[in-house]
């Protein structure tokens, strides 16, 4: 984690830009003027419309990823958003992943995956690469210095991941305390000792990363912790010393600055705090957007409107946490 946390500290900005595009999110314009470009490339006709989206979505996060290069210490795909499109989407996933690394970025893949044996030790393969015939040289498809995984397997389901992570000087995610509304189904269930789901989680995850420990502190096994929980997660900052975390749900789930300052250790770190829409989607909001622009016209919107908002999210933050 002492990669990612130096990148906080050199740009002063515990926040984390969510590339999750949707149809919804891109200006139709965009979409529409690849058009022409795709149905010369596709082998079918049927795959015109989620290639065209695939290559919107490439162009869309382009733009933001140069609007905020100098912002922000990192960006975090969510691999759904384009696993949808197809085998298409999922090229665009690992091409914008090796677009945010080489402005500099660190990139945090949001995959959430979870098995065990060897379906977890293949999954890991997101941090570990690909070796060569010869066992030696690594290719590395996913361009990615940290993933989420979900923890409900077990250790089991943990253990292949640490491993990657630590062999490739990459780091992990967890969830804990998520920030979705149905979560308490699950995390808020009572154990027979009083504790809760969450909290015997939260035990795991700062166990399993107790060997990784690095010089600022932390280990390579961090936490998700929704900012929709202040008071949880204040709890859980106590009790995971530890253990860095990724906290999700910021401005348009909700969470606010106030609400994720609890999260941070007493130095101002420990915790990295992600926004989405409220970042790649503040175009909508700005009054500024019309469908008479050109689509080179509304991806400078697109661009101009996710710098204003990241640089409003920083500077929220660091009232709230360099106090």
């Amino acid at each position: 984690m002492d990669r990612l946390i130096d990148a906080i500290e050199e740009k002063q900005n515990p926040s984390v830009v969510g590339l999750d595009p949707t149809e919804a999110l891109v200006p139709p314009q965009v979409v529409a003027s690849f058009a022409d470009e795709v149905r010369g490339e596709v082998d079918s006709p049927e795959e015109v419309p989620a290639a065209q989206l695939a290559v919107a979505f490439y162009e869309f996060n382009r733009a933001i990823i140069d609007a905020v290069a100098d912002i922000v210490p990192a960006v975090k795909p969510q691999i759904a958003m384009y696993e949808a499109l197809g085998t298409n989407g999922v090229d665009v996933y690992a091409m914008t992943c090796e677009y945010a690394a080489d402005r500099g970025l660190y990139v945090l893949g949001d995959v959430k995956r979870g098995d065990i044996g060897s379906t977890a030790a293949a999954y890991a393969h997101h941090l570990s690469g690909v070796r060569d015939a010869d066992g030696g040289a690594v290719y590395d498809p996913w361009h990615e210095d940290a993933v989420t995984v979900n923890p409900y397997l077990g250790t089991d389901g943990i253990t292949p991941f640490v491993d990657a992570a630590v062999d490739a000087n990459k780091d992990i995610f967890a969830l804990v305390r998520t920030s979705n509304p149905s979560s308490s189904e699950l995390q808020e269930l009572e154990l027979a000792d009083g504790g809760k789901v969450y909290e015997h989680v939260a035990d795991l995850v700062e166990r399993w990363g107790a060997e990784t420990i690095g010089d600022h502190g932390y280990s390579r096994v961090g936490a998700v912790v929704g900012a929709t929980h202040p008071e949880e997660g204040r709890a859980l900052r106590n009790r995971m010393p530890h253990t860095f975390f990724l906290v999700p749900g910021y401005g348009a789930q909700g969470g606010t600055a106030a609400d994720v300052a609890g999260m941070f250790d007493a130095d101002g770190s420990g915790a990295i705090v992600n926004s989405s829409r409220g970042i790649i989607g503040a175009w909508r909001k700005s009054g500024k957007y019309s469908e008479s622009m050109s689509a080179d016209d509304a991806l400078d919107l697109v661009a101009d409107c996710a710098r204003e908002a990241a640089i409003d999210m920083r500077d929220n933050l660091r009232v709230a946490v360099y106090r």
